[in-house]
């Protein structure tokens, strides 16, 4: 194959003619996602982490997931803001790293077509993990902004493809990084970047040819310097933070967060926060939450039937706690009061409950059950909220009661309760 000519079009060296393309600029763009992309991985696996797949099948949409867990712990419950914290990262910082992205694929692209396509059995591993890299990172990122924007359009359940995929780029990125990180520092060494903050577009050069097939063979004539592909990319990875962090940060940035999931806000008042789902999204009727509606109590003792007067007649607790979902969005912190997930415990006739099912009165669906760990029980903050804010809960926010659990996702946070199942 490579005795033949090439054919013609992008496998001809002369077609890619951008002077600032080089192994400099590229360099540059892999070493922003060099630091970046491990943050990335390490933060989605601790929000695999805090979902606590490893409580059973009603958490874990990976069984099959064999060492790829190996990792796992028990989730903590300290500091109450700890998943706002890895996911607000975890979202803002993938949704700022795509202009970097980008950047980094146009400036190698010209490789992709680089012909002979294989010369060696060496070149076609590295060609593959190419493949495997760029699949990789252009899937991750694809369905996590789509996920960011509740648009669940994906062949399966998010997380499962989310978990996998990044197994597969991590591996990718762990072989590329081998692989390139010695001319990585090399082409840093070559130009100071100071120097080419200041270079203009009239002294603007090509880099010297070094073999790699990212500087041109025949350049134009430069219609901006390399100075200012930084400042747009740098522009627009500032650009998405903007319109992308105040859904974490709150304050004066949530205004700005135009990434943010909308018309998810019920409005004014002690209930004016954000929800995920609605109500009626998930087709809970008056039938389901109306008078008639029970809590049932199962443990060790015999189940107990309670009213909703009769749980507000025991002793009330309260604790201060934010909304944090997987999106990236958060709530700040809200006053909830409840009864604590301890002390019904205790009432189930298991004071020492090891983990607990929770079940909500919703339609089947995903996330109408969830299994919480026993240090999840037994924070006093850990309750089954029947108030928020001083107010009742409203339909959209768990009414007649829901499970509020410091640092816990938000959809493990499960709302309309029906029963809660406290075991050994």
């Amino acid at each position: 194959m490579g005795e033949l000519p090439a054919p013609p079009g992008p496998f001809r060296p002369g077609f890619w003619r951008s002077p600032i393309r080089g192994p400099w600029l590229t360099s540059v763009f892999g070493l922003v996602l060099l630091v970046g992309l491990p943050v990335l991985f390490v933060t989605g696996a601790l929000s695999y982490a805090a979902y606590n797949p490893d409580l059973g099948a009603l958490n874990d949409q990976t069984p099959d997931k064999g060492p790829l867990g190996f990792y796992l712990f028990d989730w903590p419950t300290h500091p109450a803001w700890l998943y706002r914290l890895t996911q607000g990262v975890h979202v803002t910082l993938g949704v700022i790293l795509v202009p970097v992205l980008l950047a980094k694929l146009w400036s190698v692209f010209p490789k992709l077509f680089a012909w002979p396509p294989v010369r060696s059995v060496a070149h076609a591993l590295e060609r593959l993990s190419l493949l495997m890299l760029v699949g990789g990172a252009g899937f991750e990122f694809v369905t996590g902004i789509l996920n960011i924007q509740l648009h669940y359009v994906f062949p399966g359940s998010f997380y499962t493809l989310h978990f996998y995929g990044a197994w597969v780029f991590i591996a990718a990125f762990g072989v590329h990084v081998v692989l390139k990180t010695g001319a990585m520092v090399r082409a840093l060494r070559s130009r100071p970047l100071m120097r080419e903050l200041r270079t203009g577009l009239a002294a603007t050069r090509p880099e010297p040819p070094d073999g790699t097939g990212l500087v041109a063979v025949a350049p134009a004539a430069p219609t901006t310097s390399r100075r200012g592909a930084l400042a747009l990319v740098g522009g627009g990875s500032l650009a998405l933070f903007v319109v992308t962090a105040g859904q974490s940060l709150g304050g004066g940035l949530r205004s700005t967060a135009l990434l943010a999931p909308h018309n998810r806000d019920p409005g004014e008042g002690p209930n004016g926060f954000q929800v995920n789902k609605t109500a009626a999204s998930v087709g809970i009727t008056a039938q389901l939450v109306g008078p008639d509606w029970r809590l049932e109590l199962h443990g060790a003792a015999e189940p107990s039937v309670l009213t909703r007067e009769q749980l507000l007649a025991l002793p009330q607790w309260s604790a201060r706690l934010p909304i944090a979902c997987v999106e990236g969005w958060s709530t700040p912190d809200q006053h909830w009061s409840g009864l604590r997930l301890a002390d019904l415990a205790a009432l189930a006739g298991l004071p020492g409950a090891a983990a607990v099912l929770v079940e909500s009165v919703q339609p089947p669906g995903p996330y109408t059950s969830v299994l919480l760990r026993g240090n999840q029980i037994h924070d006093p903050r850990s309750l089954l909220a029947l108030r928020v804010n001083g107010a009742e809960l409203s339909l959209d926010h768990g009414y007649p009661a829901r499970i509020i659990v410091p640092a816990n996702p938000g959809v493990n946070n499960t709302k309309w309760v029906g029963r809660l199942t406290f075991r050994t």
